[in-house]
């Protein structure tokens, strides 16, 4: 993404010979690759065919007026960087270019440093809204990660945790099987604390080898590696005054966890192949499918990186045990999706509804979502009364049956919360009679304190 002066590549459009051959040269030796053009056409044909970062034009060309060169240069490139190069005599019309579209302008008789210095301010400039770009359009696609959907009181508690320690720097350490939720809590914390003016940077472990994690994370110098033709900022830089999201941090090596040790207690660290420290204000959230715990009896996981990030600790429990929030998943995603497809959906059936509640879910939310994109997408009423492909017949079961019982019609949030309570009877029933009337174990398994099983029993009169 990021993309540094040198190696930058450079068209200098001059009707003199001896000005292009000079700074042709001059900027050869600096490293930038360099095309030069006597002429419009010859210009405009280099623009169609390479790729220029940065143009040189002269403000008056033999033909033509260089203005005009610049109005079709930008119509072939829109984002290029064109510096116009002009004697004191048409500083007006250097104006005009500015208005136009030009980037700068730099007057004769040249200074080679001088305009040297203006090519790199310029490229620079054009890197830094580049990323700057990138960065919002990712900010975008997420600004309406402001709340996390749950009734479920195991949930509830640990968004509570998050809550306290959100404005703190304070690293943290979400676990829960693949598709609980961990990014959409993650993109939580950062965008209702503090630091949700600056940027959230995300990267997954498991995605990437060990040396590119290494130049991902932390950026590297140009030549630092066979095929690093470019300096390039790590997620570390990026992020810096905001989040890191490191995804699936067990999949880690040991080389890179020992580096990254280092910078959360350090707070600085140098580019892959740089000698200079880099320092940043970073919060880190990593997230997790396996048992740390575990993998650091096994050796696979170092000890004091885990107590670095499990400063915090949230757990998320998987769909199974959070059946209550289906109805609630449901209609966020119902309405997400007819945003997107222009659809109208008002309700799913009840006996879907019902056949939602009976599914293990191993690939909890995700695969939740995922099934309503296809039921909405594929859905031609005002109702969705089937889906694409039948859910698991193993994950039915008896305790299951006659939930959505008399329940026909009515709104959706209507029906739900009946199904809810009823299914939420018959699991806690169940619980019961597993743990033979014992509360204790039955609060532990259900992950409930005593008071609220005392009150659900109660409440259902078990």
């Amino acid at each position: 993404m990021n993309k540094p002066v040198d190696d930058s590549r450079i068209l200098i459009v001059d009707d003199e010979e001896g000005i292009r051959f000079a700074l042709g040269s001059m900027f050869k030796r600096e490293g930038f690759h360099v095309f030069t053009a006597g002429d419009d056409i010859s210009a405009l044909k280099t623009l169609h065919n390479e790729r220029i970062d940065v143009a040189l034009f002269d403000i008056r060309l033999k033909g033509t007026d260089g203005v005009d060169l610049l109005r079709k240069a930008l119509n072939i490139v829109p984002d290029l960087t064109v510096i116009m190069i002009t004697g004191h005599g048409s500083i007006d019309s250097s104006v005009t270019a500015m208005k136009e579209g030009a980037a700068d302008y730099i007057l004769k008789p040249i200074d080679n440093i001088s305009l040297l210095e203006t090519v790199r301010k310029n490229l620079e400039l054009k890197t830094l809204r580049f990323e700057n770009s990138f960065l919002k359009s990712e900010l975008r696609s997420n600004l309406d990660v402001r709340e996390f959907l749950t009734r479920n009181s195991s949930v509830r508690e640990t968004i509570s945790i998050a809550d306290k320690v959100k404005d703190t720097p304070a690293s943290v350490l979400i676990s829960g099987e693949s598709g609980t939720g961990k990014e959409v809590l993650a993109r939580y914390i950062h965008f209702t604390s503090n630091r949700r003016e600056a940027n959230f940077i995300g990267t997954n472990c498991a995605a990437l080898s060990e040396s590119l994690l290494l130049s991902e994370l932390f950026g590297h110098e140009k030549g630092s590696f066979t095929g690093a033709l470019e300096q390039r900022l790590g997620k570390f830089e990026m992020a810096d005054g905001g989040t890191l999201f490191l995804d699936e941090i067990g999949d880690m090596s040991l080389d890179i966890q020992a580096k990254l040790l280092r910078v959360l207690e350090e707070r600085s660290f140098e580019r892959v192949g740089g000698v200079r420290q880099i320092h940043v204000d970073v919060r880190v959230i990593a997230a997790t499918n396996q048992n740390l715990k575990e993998m650091i009896i096994k050796g696979s996981f170092r000890k004091d990186l885990y107590f670095r990030l499990n400063v915090i600790s949230c757990q998320l429990p998987p769909l199974r045990q959070r059946a209550d929030d289906i109805p609630l998943l449901v209609e966020y995603f119902i309405h997400h999706y007819n945003e997107r497809y222009n659809k109208s959906i008002q309700a799913i059936h009840p006996k879907l509804l019902e056949q939602l509640f009976r599914h293990n879910w191993p690939g909890n939310i995700r695969e939740l979502q995922n099934l309503i994109n296809q039921a909405v997408l594929l859905c031609e009423g005002d109702e969705i009364i089937s889906f694409k492909e039948k859910l698991d017949p193993d994950d039915d079961n008896n305790s299951g049956e006659g939930i959505s019982e008399g329940i026909t019609s009515g709104p959706l949030k209507e029906a739900s919360e009946r199904i809810v309570s009823r299914f939420e009877e018959i699991f806690i029933a169940e619980a019961l009679k597993r743990n033979k009337g014992n509360r204790t174990r039955t609060s532990e398994e259900l992950e409930v304190t005593r008071k609220t099983l005392a009150r659900k029993i109660e409440k259902y009169g078990l």
